[in-house]
């Protein structure tokens, strides 16, 4: 053996910098998208924001100063929509929004068109009404506490069960977890703790801190009055019949109980209207609304696709520090052409991103245009391959760009990846969509009788008069995809 040079050729596909970042953006969300350029624009001064540099004008105009036209190049900043865009398909915001009374912004000549208005906009006093923070659960229970007659060492317990509770007012982790979270001082045992929780559950909405739904349920049957009509067999089959009567079983709850079956359909329904989650009531987190991505319109009888411009970033090149670049030397001017050579190549990321999604959109509509015109029964299948073939990429390259996000149609707004489905035989050689044949058998459950639901076998030899061939077994998954129980089921819930 002796160490010698050997020469070998090879090819190989490296992925670059920058490829690497135009497919990371290509798979961000709205939000993330927005999250990630903020976070590179503070790290490269030759990056910003088109509010921000209006912003800054703004204040030089303010302070006396002339500032500097800002005009981002045309081909790496999206064209801000106008007041003329169509405001019916205007986005939703990402986040809670007030209800903007658009009538505020049209007032006379000389009005201040974003004051608000005698009749509702402010009091009789002169001051706008200020909207108070929403109560958070721990807030709500912390005030009550403070109202209760609790011995010093028991409110130190109530308050550490409080703050233990779970977004919808249970006590998952147990009495345990709590125990370990008091001060050791304190010397609280479980005992001790499991008789301060069963106080807290009798605190508004009743059944909070519990430990499960057979617990909840229970306490809140336990503050109903002793002659409340079924409240005793209501308890009985709570704490013994849970998952008979999550099954609606009303027959066999009744044989196991010993009692009429009339009587236990009463008990259910006194049961099903407690509230199994009574903290979510008063939960603080706000709504978040999707803004779409994309938009899909009909214009002169044709579907026509186009990106929002709202949820297209607004980025481009700092004019002023381009202008520095020139008269820069040294390790100075080394480190600013790097950072614009960075900053091109990221505008070049997004506009990539953008006509790509441009282009899956067009697909989607073009293959889709039924559905958008008749509703879910009328959905062609479609997979990731035939929309790659036809713009000319990579299946996991569409799989990236149609994650999280959202076009909106006339019949609502839906994540792109909702276009797509397999296919199913049909007896003319053709196939129907998996989503078109769910929106056919949830017809044919909401018309059939209710004192006769049909069976899966059922349901699959109507589709096979209809020409789809599917399977018993298919109808089966089917409907439990859309947790439209069975038939027998069906059957006891009427």
């Amino acid at each position: 053996m002796k160490p010698g040079l050997q020469f070998r050729l090879n090819q190989q596909l490296t992925l670059t910098p920058q490829l690497q970042q135009a497919i990371r953006l290509l798979q961000l969300s709205q939000l993330e998208l927005e999250a990630e350029l903020r976070q590179i624009a503070e790290s490269n001064p030759l990056l910003e924001f088109a509010e921000d540099a209006e912003s800054e004008a703004d204040a030089a105009d303010d302070e006396g100063f002339e500032a500097a036209d800002y005009t981002p190049p045309r081909d790496e900043v999206p064209k801000k929509a106008s007041k003329d865009d169509d405001e019916s398909t205007a986005a939703p915001s990402e986040e809670l929004a007030p209800d903007w009374d658009d009538d505020r912004f049209h007032g006379e000549a000389g009005d201040y068109a974003g004051a608000p208005s005698r009749a509702g906009g402010v009091d009789d006093d002169g001051f706008e009404p200020q909207n108070a923070a929403p109560e958070s659960l721990q807030q709500h229970l912390e005030w009550q506490l403070n109202l209760s007659q609790f011995s010093p060492r028991d409110h130190a317990i109530a308050t550490a069960i409080i703050h233990a509770l779970d977004e919808d007012g249970y006590l998952r982790d147990g009495v345990e977890a709590v125990e370990a979270a008091l001060p050791a001082e304190l010397g609280a045992r479980a005992a001790e703790i499991e008789t301060v929780r069963q106080r807290v559950q009798r605190f508004d909405p009743t059944g909070i801190a519990s430990l499960d739904l057979r617990d909840c349920l229970d306490c809140q049957l336990s503050q109903f009055s002793l002659d409340t009509p079924h409240r005793e067999l209501a308890i009985r089959i709570v704490n013994e019949e849970l998952e008979l009567l999550a099954r609606n079983d009303r027959t066999k709850i009744a044989r196991k109980l010993k009692a009429p079956e009339a009587d236990v359909a009463a008990a259910a329904n006194l049961i099903r209207s407690l509230d199994p989650r009574p903290g979510a009531a008063l939960d603080a987190t706000p709504v978040e609304y999707v803004a779409p991505d994309v938009y899909a319109r009909r214009e002169n009888g044709r579907w026509q696709v186009s990106l929002n411009p709202d949820a297209q970033p607004r980025l481009g090149l700092n004019q002023h520090y381009c202008n520095l670049i020139a008269r820069a030397r040294g390790d100075d001017a080394t480190w600013m052409k790097g950072q614009l050579q960075e900053a091109r190549w990221l505008l070049k990321s997004l506009q990539s991103r953008a006509e790509t999604l441009q282009k899956v959109a067009d697909v989607i509509v073009r293959r889709q245009s039924a559905f958008l015109d008749y509703g879910p029964e009328a959905m062609h299948p479609l997979v990731l391959r035939e929309v790659a073939e036809e713009v000319g990429m990579h299946e996991s390259t569409i799989s990236r760009v149609t994650t999280r996000k959202y076009m909106h149609t006339p019949r609502g707004t839906f994540e792109l990846k909702h276009f797509f489905s397999s296919g199913v035989a049909t007896e003319d050689g053709g196939s129907a969509s998996a989503t078109a044949i769910q929106a056919m058998l949830r017809k044919l459950i909401t018309a059939e009788d209710a004192r006769r639901p049909l069976s899966d076998q059922a349901l699959a030899e109507e589709l096979h008069r209809r020409g789809i061939q599917v399977a018993r077994r298919t109808v089966a998954k089917y409907r439990e995809a859309m947790r439209i129980p069975s038939s027998s089921e069906r059957v006891r819930a009427h």
